[in-house]
């Protein structure tokens, strides 16, 4: 099922696409005014929040919904499409912000719209998978795993935070200015430095 309004929110040939890739992989697309984007139901139901077009200078509006679904989903993800810097930038920023618990919901960064659907379809899938082989406890394990880095960004962030200060500040620092003003480790401080500086790294999902 997709949302009447975020199908109005967008280019009729992203809808063309969605259509398409749907009917190959054997679903049915039904539009509804539901409150999520997306729900899909390949055996577990699953909602989705998918954001396209990512707005640094107005994310309030994002966070606030991303709070009210996850009340009302159990199963929520938020799909975000990030292709620039700024964009990736600005999302590690509002996360802190608007104070985000990990895991809940679970965000997918990507770089285009395409790979963004084509993780939702993915994510509903192996979602109904678990629920058919009662294995819901290794997809969270799995989860888990896989939002790690996360983890430790976040942890990092806030170190980052209290002895450099602005994300400014926090950009231009050097693996050696990290480590002489943090406690962090050599690795951290090289993966933070190159978060800011690497263009394949920080356009690389650091959220599942």
């Amino acid at each position: 099922m997709m949302s009447n309004t975020w199908k109005e929110e967008q280019h009729p040939a992203f809808i063309s696409f969605i259509s398409s890739f749907l009917n190959a992989n054997s679903f049915r697309l039904n539009f509804v005014p539901i409150t999520p984007d997306f729900i899909l139901n390949c055996g577990a139901s699953v909602a989705f929040m998918f954001v396209t077009n990512w707005d640094c200078s107005d994310t309030s509006p994002i966070f606030g919904r991303v709070q009210k679904l996850r009340e009302q989903f159990a199963n929520l993800y938020v799909v975000v499409t990030l292709p620039k810097k700024e964009q990736n930038d600005s999302f590690v920023r509002s996360y802190f912000r608007y104070g985000m618990v990990l895991g809940r919901p679970i965000f997918v960064l990507v770089q285009d719209l395409e790979m963004g659907f084509e993780k939702i379809v993915k994510i509903a899938h192996a979602r109904g998978v678990c629920k058919r082989q009662d294995a819901v406890s290794k997809m969270k394990a799995e989860v888990s795993r896989v939002a790690l880095p996360l983890k430790w960004f976040l942890s990092a962030g806030r170190v980052l935070n209290q002895a450099i200060g602005s994300i400014e500040g926090i950009a231009k620092a050097s693996k050696e200015f990290i480590l002489e003003n943090t406690d962090l480790s050599a690795d951290k401080a090289e993966k933070i430095s190159r978060f800011f500086r690497d263009t394949q790294f920080y356009l690389s999902p650091k959220i599942i």
